[in-house]
C-alpha cells in the first residue's frame, strides 16, 4: 500500500513542478528601460568629450593661463583657445653653442621653440574665422588621425601629441570633437607656425 502512494505522489510532485516552470515562463518579462532620447545620446557624448579633453591635458597647452596663484591656471574664460593673439608671435630660440637645451615655451605654455622652429597651439573653440567653427567631425579625426591640419595640411607640430591620440577610437575622437564644438567661440588668432629661420609654414604646405 505504502508503495502504491508513493507511486502515486511523486508523478504528482513533478506535476505541479512542471506546472511551476510554466507558470514562470509565462510571466511577463519586466518592462525595457526606455530609449535614451537624442538630446540625452548628445549630451552624453558632449561629457564623454570632456572628459577626454580634461583627462588628455589639452588645456595645458591650448588654454591661456593665469598666474593669480603664482603658477599657471588655465584661464576659464579663454579655455581652449589657443596661443594668446596678444602674446605676439616670438621668434625660434637660439641656444649657444653646447647648450643642450633647445626645447623652450612661454609661460602660457601656448608656444613652443625647438629643432622644428615655433609652434602654436590652435584654437580649438568654434569660432568661425580663427577657430575650428567651419571644421566638420570627419577632418577633426582625420587631423588626429593623419596628424595634418584639418586632416590634409601641413604637418602637426610638437608637442602636440598625436600620434599617441590616434589611438584612441573614432568614437572617443568624435566626442571630443561635439565637446569642442559645444564651448562658446572665443575670437583669437592664432599665428602660423615658424621654421627654424623664422619664416611663417604656409597653411598649404
Amino acid at each position: 500500500m505504502r508503495f502504491v502512494q508513493r507511486r502515486l505522489v511523486l508523478p504528482s510532485i513533478g506535476l505541479l513542478a512542471a506546472v511551476a516552470i510554466a507558470a514562470c515562463a509565462q510571466q511577463p518579462a519586466a518592462p525595457a528601460a526606455p530609449a535614451a532620447t537624442p538630446e540625452q545620446t548628445a549630451a552624453a557624448q558632449i561629457e564623454r568629450g570632456r572628459l577626454l579633453i580634461a583627462g588628455g591635458g589639452c588645456h595645458d597647452c591650448h588654454s591661456p593661463k593665469v598666474f593669480d596663484s603664482g603658477a599657471p591656471v588655465p584661464d576659464k574664460s579663454r579655455a581652449l583657445s589657443g596661443h594668446p593673439e596678444s602674446a605676439g608671435v616670438p621668434q625660434p630660440f637660439k641656444p649657444l653653442p653646447g647648450n643642450p637645451w633647445t626645447t623652450h615655451t612661454n609661460d602660457h605654455l601656448t608656444a613652443w621653440s625647438g629643432a622644428w622652429g615655433v609652434s602654436f597651439a590652435a584654437n580649438l573653440t568654434p569660432d568661425n574665422n580663427t577657430g575650428i567653427g567651419i571644421w566638420t567631425e570627419q577632418m577633426f579625426v582625420d587631423a588626429i588621425k593623419q596628424g595634418k591640419h584639418m586632416g590634409t595640411s601641413r604637418q602637426i607640430l610638437p608637442p602636440m601629441p598625436w600620434t599617441e591620440y590616434r589611438e584612441l577610437p573614432d568614437e572617443e575622437l568624435k566626442a571630443m570633437f561635439a565637446y569642442l564644438k559645444s564651448l562658446p567661440p572665443v575670437a583669437n588668432r592664432v599665428p602660423l607656425p615658424l621654421t627654424p629661420d623664422g619664416k611663417p609654414i604656409d597653411d598649404i604646405q
